[in-house]
């Protein structure tokens, strides 16, 4: 018998839900035949079958969420243990995803809880762990629980984060603990704009001049070895909100392509987002981020920047504002710019520089 273990599905990650089974266990199968799909952090991912063989024993059902390198399919027949496969390839210099282990208790541990307390919760159905304890040295009292009791009809019941969330959550706070932020905001006269402007193809072309006036931005930086790794080919991240959560697919070179085949590439992105049929490949790699969390709501914004990426751009939503011009006060169109970026590597001077340039491109009239 042999064991086949969920393979390095090259995206740094440390676990993946199982979707679904595509075999029996019974089952004869043979190589490169899907066996499961699994969800990462950002897609949702065909693991094929390492070999030919009968299958004897299945590891995990659909929901269930299992670590790289932990058994997934037993085989009837071949070695005892198999190593597993690699799905896909690191690119050269593409640093792993830092996984974090998330608590629920944000204050650190609880103290004592005495017995009567304990029964008292599991008697109206209260989670110790989300209980603030007001008692000496954090100890959890009754009035504690039966006041987390009182709030419980007031909130649905207690949902267990998977898939886009749970990474999200994970992904999130690896950011957190790692990045140093800091950041800048203005905002940009844009009531120039032909009629039907693409906000987002504009900002996508602002961002590709700000980057080469300003390289220190379009950059990756590895904090393990204190380098940084600036780049020529501008490949951004674009902040997608789905129903399950966030997904950032990559749109490639976009200096050097026109405006109909940036659209052209933006939609097709945006479709196979929500419909989490995008390759790992397109979700990997990106130098520089921008999150046009405007087209929702909100002016201004503190972002995340997550690594190895050093900075991220956001774009607020449009509206009409009282601004100088032409050195009168006139009422234009403006559209809220917000940076947030890695202070461990970008000084406030080349932060500034990248959006004096971002707006001055945005402010065109084309």
């Amino acid at each position: 018998m042999r064991q086949f273990v969920l393979p390095d599905l090259g995206e740094g990650l440390e676990e993946a839900e199982i979707v679904n089974w595509y075999v029996n266990e019974g089952d004869h199968v043979v190589t490169d035949q899907p066996l499961v799909s699994v969800e990462t952090d950002k897609a949702v991912v065909e693991v094929p079958s390492p070999s030919s063989g009968r299958i004897l024993h299945l590891f995990g059902a659909k929901g269930d969420v299992v670590k790289v390198g932990a058994p997934l399919v037993e085989f009837a027949e071949g070695p005892e243990q198999d190593t597993g496969t690699i799905v896909g390839e690191l690119g050269p210099g593409e640093p792993a995803a830092a996984a974090a282990t998330l608590s629920r208790r944000a204050a650190g541990e609880k103290g004592q809880v005495f017995p009567a307390v304990r029964a008292l919760a599991r008697k109206l159905d209260v989670d110790l762990d989300l209980v603030e304890a007001t008692g000496p040295d954090g100890t959890i009292t009754r009035a504690d629980v039966e006041r987390a009791a009182k709030s419980l009809p007031q909130s649905g019941p207690a949902e267990l984060l998977r898939g886009l969330r749970r990474a999200m959550a994970q992904r999130m706070t690896a950011a957190h603990a790692e990045i140093v932020p800091a950041g800048v905001t203005d905002e940009a006269d844009i009531d120039d704009w032909p009629t039907g402007e693409d906000v987002t193809i504009r900002l996508v072309r602002a961002i590709a001049v700000a980057c080469k006036a300003e390289p220190a931005l379009n950059c990756w930086y590895n904090s393990g070895a204190g380098e940084r790794r600036l780049f020529d080919r501008i490949d951004l991240g674009i902040a997608v909100d789905t129903g399950g959560g966030l997904i950032v697919p990559v749109l490639r070179n976009v200096a050097e392509r026109d405006v109909s085949d940036l659209r052209t590439g933006l939609d097709r992105m945006r479709a196979d987002a929500v419909a989490r049929a995008i390759p790992p490949g397109e979700l990997r790699g990106a130098t520089i981020t921008l999150s046009n969390f405007g087209m929702i709501g909100g002016r201004f914004a503190s972002l995340i920047v997550v690594p190895p990426q050093v900075a991220i751009i956001g774009a607020g939503r449009i509206t009409q504002g009282v601004v100088a011009y032409r050195g009168q006060p006139a009422v234009r169109r403006v559209l809220p710019l917000s940076l947030t970026f890695d202070h461990r590597v970008v000084t406030g001077g080349e932060a500034a520089r990248f959006l004096v340039a971002l707006k001055a491109d945005l402010e065109q009239i084309s």
